[in-house]
């Protein structure tokens, strides 16, 4: 039997950091994001050899051993090895599966579009089709959640899990003991020009997220670090902004609530931003840009510019010729899919 899913990366519109815990347990955290036609693919094959093998085409990555009900979390492959034991062990009753799993994204880890976490939500619905679990959209994103930031000890919010799940343009809220998803029904003009103005650019630097996340961790435990804290509200606030230019075709003001947003963001974690990072924004805001900010954590990975439309071909080029390269994309309506080959 062969299963395969696509499940999409996504763009952090405004409100990135506040769904990671304390500050979304103690404050409540507001993101708004747009999936986008990137993608995580995942193909699960069974096997009759009673053999497991993993495999991540795109990194070059591979685990082989005899099935088993559990296998170490441990060495290369975590991600894979821990949603193969979880699925063992919560919907098969600890019998073993003999099974290939192969995996790619069209971006790379540490993109800040929500690589990895995308990446398990594609694995899961495959299992999902594999062994027709009884798994809604809010039980899928949450496993997945479970498994990276609980059973791998992965820093990191909440997020990206259920963007790869639901997919479209969503308003998000985050709180200690549940999440909401607010699916936004956005005229197709109004995307057109939102696509318009919009540069994905990756940096050249792909970046370990974990240290940014513990200093936002910090900033939310740390009753002397009022700066960092103030921050992160204010980067909320942004959220509840963006989504009403958004609502109300405010494309302008969608850019200008993105500057002052990448401005607190950098209050957040020192290490939001870097000499290359400013080297590759004072090269853009030059040349047509009229904000942006880096997606995800920051510290690299995508630069979501804002330009506009009769400039953005000239930007494109010269960008191109930078250690980065611009990608080309579309905003999807349609989250995680899994089916039967």
């Amino acid at each position: 039997m062969i299963v395969r899913s696509k499940a999409p990366l996504r763009i952090g519109l405004a409100g990135g950091g506040t769904d990671v815990s304390p500050y979304s347990d103690v404050y409540g955290g507001c993101i708004l994001n747009a999936t986008i036609n990137m993608f995580a693919y995942a193909t699960i094959e069974t096997r009759s050899d009673g053999k497991l093998n993993f495999e991540a085409s795109d990194i070059e990555k591979s685990f082989s051993a005899e099935a088993s009900a559990s296998i170490e979390l441990a060495g290369e492959l975590l991600l894979h090895k821990a949603i193969y034991n979880r699925v063992v062990r919560d919907f098969n009753n600890n019998q073993p599966l003999a099974i290939n799993v192969i995996t790619y994204s069209d971006a790379p880890p540490g993109s800040g579009l929500g690589s990895s976490s995308t990446m398990v939500v594609a694995i899961l619905a495959a299992y999902r089709e594999l062994l027709k679990l009884p798994l809604g959209e809010y039980d899928l994103a949450h496993l997945a959640f479970e498994i990276e930031r609980e059973d791998c000890n992965l820093s990191g919010g909440k997020q990206d899990q259920y963007a790869a799940t639901f997919g479209g343009v969503n308003f998000m809220e985050f709180h200690q003991d549940r999440v909401l998803v607010n699916p936004l029904r956005i005229r197709p003009d109004i995307l057109n020009e939102l696509e318009s103005q919009i540069i994905l650019y990756f940096t050249g630097i792909s970046r370990d997220s974990g240290k940014i996340i513990d200093d936002q961790i910090k900033a939310a435990s740390d009753k002397d670090d009022s700066k960092s804290l103030e921050s992160l509200h204010l980067v909320k606030q942004h959220a509840f902004s963006m989504k009403e230019c958004l609502l109300r075709n405010d494309i302008k003001g969608m850019s200008d609530i993105l500057k002052s947003s990448w401005d607190a963001k950098k209050g957040t974690s020192s290490s939001i931003t870097n000499a290359h990072v400013e080297e590759m924004s004072e090269l853009a805001l030059a040349n047509g840009a009229k904000s942006l900010k880096l997606s995800g954590a920051g510290g690299g990975g995508f630069m979501m510019i804002f330009a506009e439309p009769t400039k953005k071909l000239t930007l494109m080029n010269l960008l191109n010729t930078t250690d980065g390269q611009v990608h080309k994309f579309q905003l999807t309506q349609t989250g995680v899919q899994a089916w039967t080959v």
